[in-house]
């Protein structure tokens, strides 16, 4: 029997670990709102599958979700990699806060997931019909209570005539109106495929507002300093993943089905949805789209006044064509 001496086997444990560590250190997570839940997340996760991250330069393995709000803000500031995705309301909150982020870049511009829905044999045929009832919102202030308000301004409707009462959540909210306690309900996609031959839609959201921001993605001011190269390669592997998405929506969707443990019918479909409305952006920013979302800010009291927008974006890690267009 041959064996191999002290020092052999010391070197090559030496050089596992070595290994080891440099594969932990060239790994990255990063976070992004709604993750699992939402369908902000799909490119980061075609970037992942099809190795696109890697090819701009970093590898990132895997994403930390949450509910959403100042909970991703603050797994951000937290991370060894700073960056993540989130609404444009809870970017506004931290920079108003003091805390030290910045805007690097857009995520997503349509509200086309956005919903409200009704009992199939209900008496609302349209925004007119729900003056004078009760209709569910997730919770004050919330994305779905401003994307109502927003559609009742659009549509002319006072919304002092229709009382908003607050579930705690999409499931609730519905369960409300199946018990007859609201006249309507706010809804969310994929969570409206699932149970569409369960409702009828009052609106669509999509149908009925123009595009906004939605979603951007933002890190600290001093990772961007310090660490220019990770970030831009972080902004351009998402942008690979969103031009993907648009490539091969059938793909795209078998990739969301893992993460989402949907059914494959319900997958494509979600997927196809955002593709018409172009849900995600590239990256570029767009002033005109960022304001319609102060605008609908202001309605829930979010945002008391205009956002003097070159305090805290910045678009200097964006390749130069996207640079050009924002």
């Amino acid at each position: 029997m041959k064996f191999v001496s002290d020092r052999k086997v010391r070197s090559a444990l030496v050089a596992l670990a070595t290994l080891f560590i440099q594969s932990s250190a060239n790994s990255e997570e990063i976070s992004v709102t709604q993750w699992g839940a939402s369908l902000y997340g799909a490119p980061y996760a075609v970037s992942m599958e099809k190795g696109l991250f890697k090819q701009a330069g970093i590898d990132i393995t895997g994403i930390l979700g949450s509910g959403g709000g100042g909970t991703t803000v603050r797994n951000i500031l937290a991370s060894d990699t700073p960056y993540g995705e989130v609404a444009v309301s809870a970017a506004l909150a931290a920079k108003a806060q003091g805390l030290d982020v910045v805007i690097v870049n857009t995520g997503t511009r349509s509200v086309a997931e956005a919903s409200m829905v009704t009992m199939p044999d209900s008496g609302i045929k349209s925004l007119e019909d729900l003056i004078g009832k009760k209709v569910a919102i997730t919770s004050p202030k919330s994305v779905s209570e401003m994307l109502f308000l927003m559609v009742l301004r659009e549509k002319g409707i006072d919304p002092g005539k229709v009382q908003r009462v607050a579930a705690g959540g999409y499931v609730p909210a519905l369960t409300m109106m199946e018990q007859g306690g609201v006249a309507a309900s706010v809804l969310i996609e994929p969570l409206s495929i699932i149970r569409k031959d369960k409702y009828r839609a009052v609106y669509k959201a999509g149908e009925v507002l123009k595009p906004m921001t939605t979603s951007v993605g933002i890190t600290t001011r001093k990772f961007a300093q310090e660490q220019p190269a990770k970030l831009r390669a972080i902004i351009a592997g998402r942008r690979a993943g969103v031009q993907a998405v648009y490539q091969d929506p059938a793909g795209t969707a078998k990739i969301i089905e893992k993460i989402y443990k949907l059914d494959p019918p319900i997958a494509r479909e979600a997927v196809d949805n955002m593709i018409g409305p172009h849900m995600w952006s590239e990256g570029e920013f767009s002033v005109e789209e960022l304001n319609r979302m102060v605008e609908g800010l202001k309605l829930i009291g979010e945002v008391k006044s205009d956002i003097d927008w070159s305090t805290i974006l910045d678009k200097s890690y964006l390749p130069p064509d996207l640079q050009a267009k924002s």
